[in-house]
């Protein structure tokens, strides 16, 4: 018996098995049987259809096929015809609002992604945004005069966990930042947010303990984020998902 015949002995036997049919004698096997098992018989398919291949290459096993190397995302960009189709909101909406209608115009498996913390970035070394304290001990960006100069403005709003700013783009706000995207993407690539690797990030029990303990010290939410490399409106999520009040 040369060694294919060997093998394709093996698979009938395989076969047989899978089947709930006793490759000796070739009677049902009882149902009862362990190998009527459906996780045993999925594995004796799996082990016959492997030595098909084999019988098919000559004796050989199939060589693996070769891991498909994963193209590299493009930075983003848009052309003059996409720029031209983005929309601008008479109602003023947020840079992140403004990070989605760019994003719209793109293709996320090709490109990458703008996001409102590289606009913002822009904007703050730019001169149009800047960090300021707030009276009850939080920071945030706020537009600077040059920023109200081009339509950018401060909402007050209450919410859940009190005052907050809201910082929003009017029409001719929202037009100057697509018109000056090619600088907001290559600021981005001379210096990266110093907190990129850390966004998305999975919530640990560790993290969730560490956010509670500082909750509970009534350290607010520019500390938290500080202290756990999160961005404030994670931090804000996350206490809400935790019941935390």
């Amino acid at each position: 018996m040369t060694e294919l015949e060997k093998i394709e002995y093996a698979r009938t036997f395989m076969d047989k098995l899978a089947n709930g049919i006793n490759p000796l004698d070739d009677t049902p096997i009882p149902q009862t049987d362990i190998v009527n098992n459906v996780r045993l018989s999925r594995c004796f398919f799996y082990v016959s259809d492997i030595l098909r291949q084999v019988i098919e290459n000559g004796g050989t096993a199939a060589p693996a096929p070769m891991p498909q190397k994963k193209e590299r995302k493009k930075v983003f960009v848009l052309s003059e015809e996409e720029r031209a189709g983005l929309r601008i909101s008479e109602r003023p909406i947020t840079v992140s609002e403004i990070a989605e209608r760019l994003n719209e115009r793109i293709d996320p498996d090709k490109v990458k992604k703008i996001s409102a913390v590289m606009i913002n970035h822009w904007l703050v070394a730019e001169g149009y945004l800047e960090q300021v304290a707030l009276a009850n001990g939080k920071s945030r960006k706020m537009p600077t005069p040059f920023g109200e100069a081009i339509g950018i403005f401060a909402e007050e709003k209450t919410g859940q966990y009190g005052t907050y700013f809201n910082v929003l783009f009017r029409p001719q706000a929202q037009q100057f930042v697509y018109d000056h995207i090619a600088e907001i993407v290559e600021l981005k690539s001379e210096k990266d947010d110093p907190l990129a690797e850390f966004h998305h990030r999975p919530w640990t029990e560790e993290h969730d303990a560490a956010l509670t303990a500082l909750f509970r010290k009534n350290a607010s939410v520019s500390e938290i984020a500080s202290a756990l490399k999160r961005t404030e409106d994670g931090v804000r999520t996350r206490i809400k998902e935790l019941g935390l009040n």
